[in-house]
């Protein structure tokens, strides 16, 4: 099988981490969240589990014959970094790396403010 580029995305929100790898032309190949490596509960939010994640769809992309990534991340949780580290431990080279985080201008009302 020959060496294809990829496409990983990266959607990190406070609840959970979902990356998708596609091949070049967008057709997915590989998705996991941290719920799928088997965290449950609030333990899926964490920096390890979003780097389980990663790794486990890094080798599973590895399987489909993709071996250089370009990585779109969007989100404000706590997994983004720890995710970027989990592709290249399994061996995925990095060449792109986009923050496609959308950013309001003054548009919907946010959240209030938890209190507990």
């Amino acid at each position: 099988m020959a060496t294809q580029n990829g496409i990983a995305y990266i959607q990190s929100t406070l609840n959970n981490t979902i990356i998708t790898i596609t091949d070049s032309k967008g057709h997915i190949k590989v998705w996991c969240s941290s719920g799928c490596v088997g965290f449950k509960g609030s333990k899926r939010s964490t920096n390890y589990a979003a780097q389980a994640t990663a790794e486990k769809a890094a080798a599973s992309a590895k399987k489909h014959g993709i071996k250089f990534v370009k990585v779109r991340i969007k989100g404000l949780g706590y997994g983004k970094d720890s995710s970027l580290r989990g592709l290249q431990i399994a061996g995925l080279k990095i060449t792109h790396l986009w923050d496609v985080t959308p950013i309001p201008h003054n548009g919907c009302r946010p959240p209030k403010k938890r209190r507990v």
